[in-house]
């Protein structure tokens, strides 16, 4: 049977954990020391126990190793900062040559600055500014027929509306007329020297214009006389 695979943990029982560390520190400063041997290395390495024991091993000199890494660390942060810079001003030349070429395109684009170009180069430029006069047409005529159809549906809407009034005015009109025909077909009395009445009834038939009934006191002297009450019409 093969061996279990283990569980990377930290190890809860004192003594088991020191046996661990032991066999483990044996076995990676064996390591260490053939990685020297064969790669011709300059390997350090140090290890502090659990109770704060060291454990150093180096094929060198364990001083020479800290300093030549102090040295390297420090060289490496300056490299670093001036790759980074580098890093930026080549990008920075880059966008600097893409806002070149655009100012020069939009130039030839106008119409400028085309000395430089030869003749594929023209016929180039010309297909570019064919195709975008053709989509600048395409897009007006779009929003022009957008336009044109909601002037239509407004148009409609109004007409609708207008044949609405027009149709409540003739209702309108009609009831009016019935009104006018019933009330000028009860036979009203009208008293002789009423004159300005009858006349004012005529010009209402004219000029087709509304009738209020008002009930007003009887102007007759004799039926005051009598002391018999009567009703008369005031059309005003």
């Amino acid at each position: 049977m093969g061996r279990g695979k283990i569980v990377i943990e930290r190890i809860e029982n004192t003594t088991n954990r020191q046996v661990t560390f032991s066999k483990r520190r044996t076995g990676l400063f064996k390591k260490a020391k053939e990685l020297a041997i064969l790669c011709d290395a300059e390997v350090g390495l140090i290890v502090f126990s659990s109770t704060g024991r060291l454990y150093d091993f180096t094929n060198t000199s364990m001083k020479s190793v800290i300093e030549r890494y102090h040295e390297a660390k420090d060289h490496h942060v300056i490299m670093s900062a001036t790759a980074e810079a580098k890093l930026w001003q080549r990008e920075a030349g880059i966008l600097r040559q893409q806002l070149h070429n655009l100012q020069e395109h939009h130039l030839q684009l106008m119409g400028q600055q085309l000395s430089c170009l030869d003749v594929k180069d023209l016929q180039n430029l010309e297909n570019t500014l064919e195709m975008s006069l053709r989509n600048i047409r395409l897009k007006k005529d779009q929003l022009m027929t957008d336009q044109i159809q909601e002037l239509n549906t407004k148009g409609s809407l109004l007409h609708k509306e207008n044949i609405e009034l027009y149709n409540k005015f003739n209702c309108i009109h009609q009831e009016n007329t019935e009104i006018k025909k019933k009330v000028y077909g009860q036979g009203v009395n009208e008293h002789p020297t009423d004159t300005a009445v009858k006349h004012r009834i005529v010009n209402l038939e004219d000029e087709d214009v509304a009738v209020n009934l008002e009930l007003s006191q009887p102007q007759n002297v004799e039926s005051e006389k009598s002391g018999t009450p009567s009703l008369g019409f005031q059309l005003q």
